[in-house]
């Protein structure tokens, strides 16, 4: 029988929201198509159980749905009420970023712990082994510097090694960094990451689609590496075997459309050819920053800049004295970024910052190969 409507409503929609959620065995779409079918979480627990058959509930559905979880949801509530920087957001939020929705078995929602207008932001993720070798975790923060100093938010798992790495390298820069977790927000998971986790709840923002109290579970990772590369303009993956949830998260982002980008590494080293059979298998090969803006320039000037997207350049950009040098050493024709790099005496990660600057003022454009040439301005 289903629980009386005055106890699923006594503590409001939120509450009855939060106890459908939490109805084991309940996916994101089924439970969008009750809420569809009925209007409201408390209109779903004050149905019959032949409507919750109709709409294909299983029997441990139904059961679920005949016993709401209030104590679960009475502990969300608590958690939500206990600092203005949780959340709860779902496809109804003004946050609730639109890559995420695009894919397939979408999250219902997402609890959040930090500044949630960095889901509309764009944002690249690195993965990698949890087990990186040195120089791949100094390659992660590299990485993540380089391309949070050109305005991406950096998004991964929170997990040791790689993902480690990259959270550290878009803080040091600077910048910002969302962290994807399989858990609920209300622990730390691995917990020698604790202080990494406070810094980025303090100066980025951890998501998990996974109510507080949730322990982490092997099965919850797979689910977690969806929203990664959901919420991501691309991928970039980072030393890999062959299995791992790293080359998962590669595989959702190419088929969520996502692009897909991979460091390779020493034929010697076991943690490269995961990376090497992704490029045999269409990634792009990575080797600087300037790689990856290259290749998401076209996405990133109506996201970044949306003046940068009108036909014409704009007459009157301002450009800063490291701009003005790299534009007076590009002319009419194209000229390789490792030619600019060597010319002007800069880092490939400071470059391609700059480049990506002009060329969203309109001043340059990206030609094939990595090369760039200027674009005159309309009188």
């Amino acid at each position: 029988m289903p629980a009386p409507v005055s106890a699923v409503a006594a503590s409001g929609p939120t509450a009855a929201l939060l106890a459908l959620l939490r109805t084991p065995g309940l996916g994101a779409n089924r439970l969008r198509r009750l809420l569809q079918r009925h209007g409201s979480a408390e209109a779903v627990f004050a149905a019959k159980a032949s409507a919750w058959a109709e709409a294909g509930c299983s029997e441990g559905q139904i059961a679920g749905l005949a016993n709401p979880d209030h104590k679960g949801a009475e502990t969300d509530l608590c958690w939500l009420a206990a600092s203005p920087r949780h959340h709860f957001i779902d496809s109804d939020h003004p946050a609730w970023p639109a890559r995420l929705a695009e894919i397939p078995a979408a999250p219902f929602g997402l609890f959040a712990l930090g500044d949630i207008a960095l889901l509309g932001e764009p944002q690249l993720a690195i993965v990698g082994a949890r087990a990186a070798s040195t120089q791949g975790r100094n390659d992660a923060q590299a990485f993540a510097e380089g391309l949070a100093r050109a305005g991406l938010v950096i998004t991964s798992g929170l997990a040791l090694g790689i993902d480690a790495a990259a959270h550290r390298g878009a803080l040091d820069a600077g910048g910002t960094t969302i962290a994807v977790c399989g858990n609920g927000l209300d622990r730390v998971y691995p917990a020698r990451n604790r202080e990494l986790a406070l810094a980025i709840a303090e100066r980025g923002l951890l998501v998990s689609e996974f109510p507080p109290g949730t322990v982490p579970r092997p099965e919850h990772f797979p689910r977690r590496n969806r929203i990664i590369s959901g919420l991501s303009l691309g991928v970039l993956v980072i030393e890999a075997q062959l299995e791992s949830g790293s080359l998962i998260t590669a595989r959702l982002a190419a088929e969520q459309g996502r692009e897909v980008f991979a460091l390779p590494g020493s034929i010697h080293n076991p943690m490269a050819r995961g990376c090497h059979a992704l490029i045999r298998n269409g990634a792009t090969l990575t080797e600087t920053v300037a790689d990856i803006l290259v290749e998401l320039a076209a996405q990133l000037k109506p996201m970044l800049s949306p003046a940068a997207a009108r036909a014409e350049p704009m007459a009157d950009a301002p450009v800063d004295s490291l701009e003005q040098r790299v534009l007076a050493a590009i002319g009419d024709q194209p000229v390789a970024i490792d030619q600019l790099a060597s010319t002007l005496a800069l880092g490939i990660a400071e470059l391609g910052a700059a480049l990506l600057s002009l060329e969203l003022q309109g001043l340059i454009e990206a030609r094939r190969g990595d090369c760039f040439s200027r674009l005159h301005r309309r009188r």
